[in-house]
């Protein structure tokens, strides 16, 4: 990759929703973006459409659960691109049935649940960084949730205070998971260009959400993209919402 080619991004779970959004967004500021997902055919469509509006996309698959898809993913960009510019961990599940306790959610779950949305974001990260180090100024996204907030959830006023949302614990736990992954990777690299931060997309309709929430995608994929295209000058191990702390 030349010095004079555009950014490059790897936006994972980018076939739909915010993901995809996201990779839309990063592609109209100039971004060259690769939309990573386990289907084939799903990510290769998505991609064409962005390209048939004249933006820079390409398809990547990548299962995140199947660390033999994530490194075959890390030799293909290592080929063809040789480095990496910004990561945007934003593959995410949510297999908990609504209503149920949290003691009533089966372990099965809980394994799925990590499996992608923490297991799958250290794995990714992991295997891309030799190529995020030789960016100039590499940024890493990680997708989290206000539900990964411990003092949100310890709040009675808040609204994760409900039964409906106290009834995904594994997906909650995975989440603050997550958040301790960005501030232990932040401190790694500090001292290096490259910048680690959570962000909380807002409460999106999505599948996801079974298409319930305040925001549209556009707005949902906002804070990945301003944490994304991040200054120099910008900070790092934040967990934010548009900018603005998160409550850990």
């Amino acid at each position: 990759m030349s010095d004079n080619a555009p950014r490059l991004a790897l936006v994972t779970g980018a076939n739909r929703g915010i993901g995809r959004e996201t990779a839309r967004l990063l592609a109209e500021a100039g971004v060259r973006v690769l939309l990573a997902g386990r289907d084939r055919e799903a990510v290769t469509t998505a991609a064409r459409e962005l390209r048939r509006d004249g933006l820079e996309a390409d398809p990547l698959v990548l299962d995140v659960t199947d660390p033999a898809s994530v490194r075959a993913a890390a030799d293909e960009v290592d080929r063809v691109h040789g480095r990496l510019d910004v990561l945007v961990n934003n593959a995410g599940i949510r297999v908990e049935e609504y209503g149920r306790a949290p003691s009533e959610q089966p372990a099965a779950r809980w394994r799925e649940t990590f499996d992608t949305n923490l297991f799958g974001v250290v794995e990714v990260t992991r295997a891309f960084l030799p190529l995020l180090r030789r960016s100039p100024a590499a940024r890493i996204v990680n997708v989290s949730s206000l539900l990964g907030s411990l003092t949100t959830h310890s709040d009675p006023d808040s609204y994760a205070s409900t039964p409906m949302f106290k009834s995904l614990p594994a997906y909650s736990a995975a989440k603050s998971a997550v958040n301790s992954w960005t501030v232990h990777l932040a401190y790694e690299l500090r001292g290096t260009p490259i910048k680690v931060n959570a962000v909380h997309p807002g409460y999106t309709r999505t599948g996801l959400n079974d298409g319930a929430g305040d925001l549209d995608v556009s707005d949902g994929a906002g804070s990945s993209v301003l944490m994304a295209l991040l200054g120099d000058d910008g900070p790092t191990g934040t967990y934010t919402h548009r900018g603005v702390a998160v409550p850990w």
